[in-house]
């Protein structure tokens, strides 16, 4: 009976003690906010989540919360501005959240637009007065716009860690894509634009008190037409081009933000690579709640050269090209652009 009671006696002690055990700490909220250059698009493998965003498990968000076991939310959408990150993206914050990334502001300039009319020759585009008016935006209305989105994070997000990612410079002053004809000035001019959205964003980053993370020394020998590339260049499908690859997330990216927003820098191996692939299911789930919302932003639409367009055919005829002849063509476009740099 002794030992019976006895018996009786632990399990009266370690009951109570086992329904007080503490329960495992929650995985730390991140949410990854912003447009293409966070949501993965470039990477070619891409969630099923019923939207256009184009988010992919090799996309610099996934890779830092595989490594780090975080809770990834991940609102970041192709074509998104900063007025659909408000809209329809900061909702996924509160007071909980730990971690957040962002990229946002090239949209806004139009950067889709600009890549547009100056992949055309140089006789049927004006590549120069595209940059002007994207210039233009960016350094009179894109950092009040920023200023108010980085307040609103905060102050959706008070105890959390903000890193804000830019954007590399795309070109490396060659243009190895038969279907484009983007002029070494121009790529100077769009690289130049890159760099001038990036000085914008860091400046407004500091002052929200966030960490700017500038991809530009990362990328450099890994532009378009580098070897290797970590950036896309004219790429099938369309949408596909001028963004980062799988190795531009995973060799680029996620060594630059990780350290900023963990204090770590995450090496993407094949483990990282494969727990975030197990993990687009359970995401593809998650977003799918917001697909709506995320309906509402318009997708990124890059255009391939069209010279058998009307427009194509009407400038031809100006400029005395033979539509039938590359070399006319390209004679031509250097021609154009010559006159355009010389002009400016």
């Amino acid at each position: 009976m002794l030992k019976r009671l006895c018996a009786l006696g632990v399990v009266a002690v370690v009951a109570p003690l086992a329904l007080h055990q503490p329960a495992q700490a929650a995985a730390p909220a991140y949410v990854a906010l912003g447009d293409s250059y966070s949501s993965g698009t470039g990477t070619k493998d891409y969630i099923d989540d019923g939207t256009e965003c184009l988010r992919s498990t090799k996309a610099y968000p996934s890779l830092v919360a595989a490594a780090r076991g975080y809770a990834l939310n991940f609102r970041a959408c192709s074509g998104a501005k900063i007025a659909d990150v408000t809209a329809n993206q900061l909702g996924a914050l509160s007071s909980s959240t730990r971690y957040v990334t962002l990229s946002v502001g090239g949209n806004d300039a139009g950067f889709t637009d600009v890549i547009t009319e100056c992949a055309q020759p140089g006789w049927m585009s004006d590549c120069n007065a595209s940059i002007d008016g994207a210039q233009s935006f960016i350094n009179g209305t894109l950092p009040g716009r920023l200023k108010t989105l980085y307040a609103s994070i905060r102050a959706k997000a008070p105890n959390a860690k903000v890193v804000v990612a830019g954007y590399p410079r795309l070109f490396m002053g060659e243009d190895c894509n038969a279907l484009t004809f983007f002029s070494p000035e121009e790529e100077t001019r769009l690289n130049q634009t890159a760099d001038l959205v990036n000085a914008k964003t860091s400046a407004a980053a500091s002052a929200a008190g966030f960490t700017f993370a500038n991809p530009t020394s990362a990328f450099i020998g890994h532009a378009v037409c580098d070897d290797p590339e970590w950036l896309n260049g004219l790429s099938n499908p369309v949408v596909n081009s001028y963004h980062p690859n799988q190795l531009g997330h995973a060799n680029g990216y996620t060594p630059l933000v990780s350290p900023k927003l963990t204090g770590a820098t995450v090496q993407v191996t094949a483990q990282v690579l494969a727990t975030a692939q197990e993990q687009g299911p359970a995401q593809a789930a998650k977003q799918r709640r917001h697909a709506a919302l995320d309906r509402r932003i318009e997708p990124e639409r890059i255009e391939l050269p069209d010279l058998s367009s009307p427009k194509a055919k009407a400038a031809a005829r100006r400029a005395g090209v033979d539509l039938s002849s590359r070399a006319s063509i390209e004679a031509a476009d250097r021609k154009a652009s010559a006159a355009q740099a010389r002009g400016r």
